[in-house]
């Protein structure tokens, strides 16, 4: 195979290596196959119109064409030529999925599911990229310039994806770049012929030579500065040091379950354990419904047999409006009330889901970029999250009545929102405990009512941070409901959705904030405390209507309605059927809670999982000190370098005192005998001054000839660098006094070197730009160059050392014994 062909092969896979930072788009590898399909068959094509000898034009077209071909066997319309080749039909089919894919875009959240429109635009992409390769790398000979369009492919996941992009999706994207940079200087070199050493000998074609071998290893280190060096810059979110300093973040949701970066899981953990320490403020609300129920964000609907997970929201922008239930068929007899609230999202709370209460009729603060699934009353965005914001909305809060949910009619079984929400895993235990609940309950609120008395204190159940593991042959859901008992808010939405969708009823698991107890005026500050999850199921005629069965008095702000009071308090005299706990009340406060075995006793004690907070606190902010002032400490190496070569060429370039030798007898001419080294001191003060100001011209970007005389380096300088007066003496001195003590037989002596010096130096810093000035104190330019070039120096001396090794095992190896045998 000639270099040429093998070249685009090297290509064709350097593109589906670039390609890899697209997996954090999509949810399965669909794309990656269908990728993989199109350039392969686009370099084939290339190697064969190689092999045939075609001219450039028409390699070009036989790629394009293949690739057409391609999306149209991929992506038909059924209105191709013998399935094949395509029809205006086929090009109006793309203008669809063009149109479909973004929609989806603008409908879908990463990861994205397979979307036809999403996948022929990936295909399109990626083999669109390996044509412009191709022709860069083999054609035009240019492969560094075939890395623009490859970096084109990693900005798109860099331009949707909110969090950062894998780290190893980068690596093996570079990673690609870097095998086509090798395989084109190889076929150059195979093209040139055999090479040679200096001392005559020739290499194979893989071996270094030390620029080369200098070339690789800068490329590596550069490539791990730039992977590693996020991990510890502050202010990352993704970095080594901001996960270091986030201390004691859970991975729960409900009461303390969040996660450290202020993203929620959407997913009711069956078991698990909730361990959160630091409180994080995530919402401020201020509204003026009197006894508001909680804020939602989010709705899990799809049941495991280890969790509940959340479905990818789809909806319509903000800005097309919303619907009123009031206006479009609401329940009669249901009372409507509207009201009004103001959101004020933390920093702390960077989510793609806004905190609404339900059934929202307007909106205010939230751009086009924000939509509305009006099937899970979910606010979602695709392009932005919520750190930082404030918006406000006006809802309507409905309030039903036992007798009016009993006149909910059973949906049909091949409803499609009870054959979607009803779907569980298989589990005969949870079957017969849910047939025995709802036997004899004729309505679906009574059934619904039965399975949410399940839940109290009288069957066992407590609320704990503590899960119990599964038995032995059990599942995690029985051995919650049978053996168990107690979980956190998690486990009881999860467990209650299952069994209402085993009783036939539609049901789902919602995600929010609760009430809290901490008030800010008017205001609510809820923060990861508070995160919560609970039940809504569906009852034909009236929605999607909440019920939490997490114990009330262990969740500050729980809420209860009349359709859902707390079974654990019906029989208290003083509870009214109605009543909700009061905004900032903590339900404890109730008569006997301190002794009520669901009640976190623990719960601000000193041994309570917050009690280390400071201490932890403190040990992350010295670290973080730690890590910042050794991060200054590197940063200030070079300028130090810089200042104690300064300052050993200034201390050489003193005046010497000459010394005089006294005592003896005198010589016959009556002169004195001077012992002195001045002719050498002065040419060492003068080399020294002159290396100074050489490095003065770097350091402020003043060109540098090696060629030059010092007399006509000086002269430029001051011509330049616009020197007048006493600079421009001075540089003028500092090069004759060069000039002299390399050519002259007696070199200058009495000049102020380290005077004309500072001159010079002050001149040119008050002409050079704010950048270099800058540049030369912190990283001055002349230490910077210095290093590489040492860099390089031991970077062949390496190199060196290893082809002495190569050769010196080459000369004793058993394989030479036998070179010279016969067969």
């Amino acid at each position: 195979m000639t270099g040429r062909r093998r070249l685009g092969l090297v290509a064709a896979a350097a593109t589906l290596l670039a390609a890899a930072p697209l997996s954090a788009i999509f949810d399965t590898w669909t794309w990656l196959l269908q990728c993989i399909l199109a350039v392969g068959l686009v370099a084939g094509a290339a190697v064969l119109t190689r092999t045939l000898r075609f001219p450039t034009w028409a390699q070009a077209i036989a790629m394009v064409g293949v690739l057409l071909l391609t999306l149209t066997w991929m992506f038909p319309s059924g209105d191709e030529l013998l399935s094949l080749i395509p029809s205006p039909a086929t090009f109006n089919h793309f203008g669809e999925l063009f149109t479909e894919a973004g929609t989806d875009t603008r409908s879908y959240g990463v990861p994205v599911p397979d979307r036809d429109g999403l996948l022929f635009i990936a295909v399109l992409g990626i083999g669109t990229v390996a044509i412009a390769v191709d022709m860069l790398a083999v054609v035009a000979r240019k492969p560094a310039l075939a890395g623009l369009p490859m970096l084109a492919i990693y900005s798109v996941p860099v331009a949707v994806y909110l969090d950062s992009v894998p780290m190893l999706t980068f690596v093996i994207g570079a990673t690609g770049f870097l095998w086509l940079l090798v395989a084109d200087n190889v076929d150059r070199v195979r093209r040139f012929g055999r090479r040679f050493t200096g001392d005559g000998r020739d290499v194979d074609v893989w071996e270094p030579s030390p620029l080369a071998a200098a070339g690789r290893r800068l490329a590596v280190i550069g490539m791990a500065v730039a992977v590693l060096l996020p991990l510890v810059v502050p202010g990352i979110n993704t970095g080594l040091l901001n996960s270091l300093t986030q201390v004691g973040a859970g991975t729960g949701v409900g009461g303390n379950g969040t996660g450290g970066n202020g993203r929620i899981n959407l997913f009711a953990l069956l078991s698990g354990q909730l361990n959160q320490a630091q409180v994080t403020n995530y919402v401020r609300v201020t509204t003026n419904e009197p006894d508001p129920f909680y804020l939602r964000f989010g709705v899990a609907d799809v049941i495991t047999q280890e969790a509940v997970t959340n479905r990818t929201p789809t909806g319509r922008p903000l800005s097309r409006g919303l619907d009123d239930p009031r206006q479009n068929g609401a329940t009669a007899g249901v009372q409507y009330t509207q009201y009004h609230a103001d959101v004020e999202i933390t920093n702390d709370f960077n989510q793609t889901l806004a905190p609404v209460y339900s059934t929202i009729i307007d909106t205010d603060g939230l751009d086009g970029a924000w939509l509305y699934d009006p099937n899970t009353q979910v606010v979602f965005s695709n392009r932005t999250t919520t750190r930082g914001r404030k918006y406000s909305f006006d809802y309507v809060r409905a309030k039903y009545t036992p007798a009016q949910l009993r006149t909910a009619e059973a949906l049909a079984r091949d409803d499609p929102l009870r054959t979607q929400f009803t779907a569980v895993p298989d589990d005969p235990e949870v079957q017969a405990l849910v047939a025995g609940l709802i036997k004899n309950q004729r309505t679906e609120y009574d059934k619904i009512s039965a399975i949410y008395r399940y839940f109290s204190r009288d069957n066992g159940f407590t609320y704990s941070l503590q899960t119990t593991d599964p038995q032995a042959g059990k599942s995690a859901i029985v051995t919650f409901l049978k053996e168990g008992k107690a979980g956190y808010c998690q486990q009881y939405a999860a467990a209650m959705a299952w069994m209402a969708r085993e009783a036939g009823i539609p049901a789902r698991v919602a995600f929010g904030f609760t009430l809290g107890s901490t008030r800010d005026g008017d205001a609510y500050v809820l923060t990861n405390r508070n995160a919560h999850a609970w039940t809504e199921v569906y009852l034909d005629g009236f929605g999607w209507v909440p019920f939490d069965a997490t114990p009330a008095a262990a969740v500050v702000g729980s809420a209860r309605s009349a359709w859902a009071e707390d079974p654990d308090a019906v029989a208290t005299p003083s509870a009214s059927s109605t009543a909700t706990v009061a905004p900032g009340t903590d339900p404890s406060a109730a008569p006997g809670a301190a002794q009520r075995p669901d009640r976190d006793v623990d719960n601000g004690a000193l041994n309570s999982p917050g009690a280390g907070i400071q201490a932890s606190v403190s040990s992350a902010t010295m670290l973080t000190m730690a890590l910042v002032a050794v991060f200054l400490a590197l940063l200030a190496v070079p300028a130090l370098r810089r200042i104690l070569v300064r300052r050993r060429r200034h201390s050489a370039t003193i005046p010497k005192t000459t010394a005089v030798a006294t005592g003896g007898p005198a010589p016959p001419d009556g002169r004195e005998v001077v012992v002195t080294t001045e002719t050498v001191q002065a040419r060492e003060d003068a080399h020294a001054a002159w290396d100074e100001l050489v490095d003065t011209m770097i350091d402020y970007r003043v060109p540098v000839d090696p060629t030059e005389t010092p007399r006509h380096t000086a002269q430029r300088l001051v011509r330049e660098a616009e020197l007048t007066d006493s600079p421009a003496e001075s540089a003028v001195l500092l090069g004759r006094a060069e000039e002299r003590a390399r050519y002259a037989r007696q070199p200058l002596q009495g000049g102020e070197l380290t005077v004309a010096l500072g001159q010079v130096r002050r001149s040119l810093a008050r002409t050079a730009t704010k950048r270099t000035r800058i540049v030369a104190l912190l990283l001055p330019p002349s230490v910077m160059l210095r290093w590489r070039m040492g860099l390089g120096d031991m970077s062949a001396r390496w190199v060196g050392l290893f082809s002495t090794g190569r050769d010196w095992l080459i000369r004793f190896s058993p394989r030479r014994l036998l070179a010279g045998r016969t067969r």
